[in-house]
């Protein structure tokens, strides 16, 4: 998996710098980002503080673990019920 350059700390403070009045086109430069990924992070982390997007990312992994047990047990389910269709 790709390696992200910027941690989730370093995001919040770049967009509370452009909050603060240093022109867009000046910080993504010093940053070494494009336009785009400014306002990518923008759309995503405005409003939010470092602990808040921490735990955003949490709930998003939990959330993408539980999605994988409830495919699991789909999967278990649905083979018993084979086998027992099979059986009579």
């Amino acid at each position: 998996m790709k390696k992200k350059r910027f941690a989730v700390e370093q995001i919040v403070a770049i967009l509370k710098q452009a909050e603060l009045g240093i022109p867009i086109a000046e910080l993504i430069r010093q940053v070494g980002i494009s336009e785009q990924t400014y306002y990518r992070w923008k759309k995503k982390y405005t409003g939010l503080e470092v602990d808040q997007v921490r735990q955003l990312k949490q709930m998003g992994e939990e959330n993408a673990r539980l999605k994988r047990i409830v495919a699991d047990l789909i999967l278990d389910k649905a083979m018993l019920q084979d086998v027992l269709r099979k059986k009579i």
